[in-house]
């Protein structure tokens, strides 16, 4: 045993496996323990930085009674903290920003911004921290709405736009006193470009001050419908009756009274210009035997809009048929050329009696000289001619003719 001590080789090896005995107790002493609180996050291998934009300020107070002004739309926040935290919460952004104004009475005050949701291992701050708000009691107002006419000047000629419909025709407006005060006009804004017959559209309100500035306001409804008349160019036109069929023998129609007596026609300026009258009003005489009204649709010209009315009411007084005689009516002769002569064949008189029918009333004074009597003659070369007498008279009255024919001898003058 004493030469083992004596023995520099066994001191070395002792001495050594003494230092590693101390070596590994130090280590194991300075070890961390499981249960210790974790390292510091400014000193932590796994923390990070980042900043979160544009998040929304959201605002506690009472909304029922007060308005608030002042509060920004959005902040910056920017998050210090262990990396897969800060993940989740860039991600999810399901933390909140916001102000607490609960306490505060009307007035101004300067509010510190508060986060709240956030993480706790997570450090933030936000930029700007601090904002400057006004409370102030909330007014609700009613304003009329005024429509705007947009592109009014591209209608084609001759439109007009007449007075707008709007429905609701007033809104409920709810601001600050402040901003009550400062609205100028509320409108909403119509499209009339190219427009030709009424517009009905859903206009957005908006609200302005009188410099034309937008004023950010609670309205309601957000939304009206507007209804806009389109006056288009119109006309006032005479029509043609047409008569069709005969009347029961024995009868003749005393009078025929319009009601309305012209027609109103809306179209294109160029279509209107070229409207002297309306032709295709029908009235079926067949089918009429005594007093009566009926009821005529008006046609529509072609290129017209619209007409006003769409249908006529036609009073038709009829009665007992009546004759009166005319003798020895001159025969006139028209279309005949300077440079020809003419000669009455037959009859030799270049006259003939007529007979006209018609109600009491209208044939009572009709006088001969009412009744004409004429041979068209136009295009006809020289020689002799059997041509139709045709008669021009007043209305409603029917006639007969001792000849329905007369015979004439054209020839060049010498």
């Amino acid at each position: 045993m004493d030469k083992l001590m004596n023995s520099h080789w066994v001191m070395r090896v002792i001495a050594l496996f003494m230092a590693l005995m101390l070596y590994a107790s130090v280590n194991i002493e300075s070890a961390p323990s499981v249960n210790q609180p974790s390292t510091p996050l400014s000193q932590s291998p796994t923390a990070d930085k980042a900043t979160v934009t544009e998040v929304p300020v959201v605002t506690y107070f009472d909304q029922e009674n007060l308005v608030v002004t002042g509060v920004t739309e959005s902040v910056n926040v920017n998050l210090e903290g262990a990396t897969s935290s800060l993940t989740k919460a860039r991600q999810l952004r399901d933390f909140e920003v916001y102000a607490d104004l609960t306490k505060l009475s009307i007035g101004t005050h300067r509010v510190k911004l508060k986060i709240k949701n956030l993480s706790e291992d997570l450090k933030a701050s936000i930029t700007p921290s601090v904002i400057t708000v006004t409370i102030e009691e909330k007014v609700t107002k009613d304003f009329q709405v005024e429509v705007d006419f947009l592109n009014e000047d591209k209608l084609e000629e001759g439109y007009t736009p007449d007075q707008p419909i709007v429905n609701p025709n007033s809104i409920r407006v709810t601001a600050s006193k402040e901003l009550i005060d400062r609205i100028s006009s509320v409108k909403a804004a119509v499209n009339l470009e190219n427009a030709e017959e009424t517009v009905n559209r859903e206009s957005r309100i908006t609200i302005y001050d009188s410099d034309g500035n937008i004023l950010p306001v609670e309205v309601e409804p957000t939304v009206v419908d507007v209804t806009v008349p389109i006056k288009s160019p119109s006309k006032s036109l005479p029509f043609k009756i047409i008569r069709e069929g005969e009347l029961k023998k024995g009868l003749s129609i005393s009078s025929i009274e319009p009601d309305p007596k012209e027609i109103t026609v809306f179209g294109p300026m160029d279509v209107l210009d070229k409207l002297e009258f309306i032709d295709g009003v029908t009235v079926d005489l067949s089918k009429i035997n005594k007093d009566t009204v009926i009821e005529v649709a008006v046609p529509i010209p072609e290129g017209i809009k619209k007409i006003n009315p769409e249908k006529l009411k036609i009073n038709v007084d009829v009665d007992e048929q009546e004759e009166k005689a005319f003798t020895d009516q001159e025969i006139k002769a028209v279309g005949l050329s300077e440079a020809k002569n003419l000669e009455f064949i037959e009859p030799e008189t270049g006259t003939q009696d007529v007979k006209i029918y018609g109600a009491s009333n209208v044939i009572k004074d009709i006088k001969s000289s009412d009744i004409e009597l004429y041979i068209n003659l136009s295009d006809l070369s020289d020689g002799e001619h059997e041509v139709d007498v045709e008669v021009n008279g007043p209305q409603n009255i029917t006639w007969s003719l001792e000849n329905e024919k007369v015979k004439v001898k054209i020839s060049s003058a010498s």
